[in-house]
């Protein structure tokens, strides 16, 4: 495996024009031309993504860069995906102001399983290369030594992450700053052409070529994507702060995420998405719909989009009930309100109060007092229970 092939000096009309057509919705393609030369060497290049999997769901914000792969891929291009099992456990530092916390090694084996079977809904698993950074990190001592002696901690701390850190006083781990180290030899131990990822990956990306430069080989180019904002229409799309939709994600569940989607970012949705813009003449609603419809059809099948779009207009149009709703048996008698919420929903007893108080607790579509809060089972039993708008269960009196 080697990709010392001899790149030209001017890369032809046709390799300027692909790689145009690759880079368009990038941020920034590093070097500028370098992509353009390389695709000039009329063979297949090998495209890197490492991914540490410190969660077992992707979310739509991950197919940014899955959809750039799945485009080099259909270029005829390889994609090398790295599966960060030993990296994860030493915790990317990107974006953050503490050290992640570590994390237990049957986790990490588990949450990297099961984004594998979600990339693949993306990826042609024919034209994809799987590999574990364990394979080469799980070193001896004296190779990680040797590893270690090759960058300065001068470049290291060039990271704009840790810039900040020691500007507001906060704390480095030695361990973090081995992160970039690691992560830049995954590009070498598969002699990555190119490495992409989100705008918040640009130092990891770029010291990756470092550590190619060390070891002599061709340096990587590198593509930074733009990051997806969450439903809130303000953060990143992030599971720990609840603004995301999950490929995984029920298909009448992912329609109404993206139906709330602000109006002002429906326009980076529909071309990080799907690589178009919203259709011409449609207003902000008809634009949300049509891309809920291609989404829930991409990752749950063409008949799905019919049925998850009436169920957004059965609740949020014509206010009715689901034609399903899931039984939550309880035995409480009487019923306190608070803990009985807390069981059907997963909420805190504060959290159903308040939504209580606000109004936000229905009962067969009624909206139910803020007094009492202690209820007969047989005046709940069978009744529709219902928190916020998209939630419902039918209580069940038990034993």
């Amino acid at each position: 495996m080697s990709n010392v092939t001899q790149e030209p000096s001017e890369p032809s009309a046709q390799a300027i024009a692909q790689a145009e057509a690759l880079t368009a919705t990038a941020v920034e393609a590093l070097p500028d031309g370098r992509l353009a030369r390389q695709l000039d060497q009329g063979r297949p290049l090998r495209i890197k993504l490492g991914i540490d999997p410190t969660a077992p769901d992707i979310h739509l914000g991950h197919t940014v860069v899955l959809n750039k792969l799945r485009e080099f891929q259909e270029a005829g291009h390889r994609v090398v995906l790295i599966i960060g099992d030993y990296t994860a456990r030493v915790g990317d530092p990107s974006g953050r102001s503490a050290q992640r916390p570590m994390l237990d090694p049957a986790a990490i084996d588990a949450n990297a399983d099961t984004f594998m079977e979600q990339a693949f809904k993306i990826l042609d698993r024919d034209k994809t290369e799987v590999r574990y950074n364990s394979e080469w990190l799980k070193m001896e001592s004296d190779q990680l030594f040797s590893l270690m002696a090759r960058p300065t901690v001068a470049r290291l701390l060039e990271r704009d992450d840790f810039q900040k850190r020691m500007a507001a006083e906060e704390p480095i781990s030695l361990l973090e700053l081995v992160y970039p180290l690691l992560q830049g030899y995954d590009s070498v131990a598969v002699e990555a052409d190119v490495e992409i990822g989100g705008t918040d990956q640009k130092f990891n990306l770029l010291f990756g070529r470092d550590m190619q430069s060390s070891f002599e080989q061709p340096l990587q180019s590198i593509l930074t994507l733009p990051i997806l904002p969450g439903t809130d229409g303000v953060k990143k799309m992030s599971k720990s702060t609840g603004n995301y939709i999950g490929v995984t994600d029920p298909p009448e569940e992912m329609f109404g995420k993206v139906m709330r989607v602000p109006d002002a970012i429906l326009g980076q949705y529909w071309q990080l998405l799907l690589s178009e813009d919203p259709p011409e003449g449609a207003g902000p609603n008809e634009a949300k719909r049509e891309l809920g419809r291609r989404l829930v059809a991409r990752f749950h099948g063409p008949d799905a989009p019919v049925a998850a779009e009436e169920h957004f207009n059965r609740l949020f149009v014509r206010h009715e009930m689901p034609d399903e709703v899931e039984d939550f048996s309880f035995a409480e008698d009487p019923a306190h309100m608070p803990a009985l919420l807390a069981g059907a929903f997963g909420v805190s007893r504060s959290e159903a109060r308040r939504a209580i108080g606000q109004g936000g607790v229905k009962l067969d579509g009624e909206a139910m007092p803020a007094e009492p809060l202690d209820y007969p089972a047989d005046e709940l039993d069978g009744r529709v229970l219902q928190l916020g708008k998209r939630r419902f269960r039918r209580l069940v009196k038990g034993a």
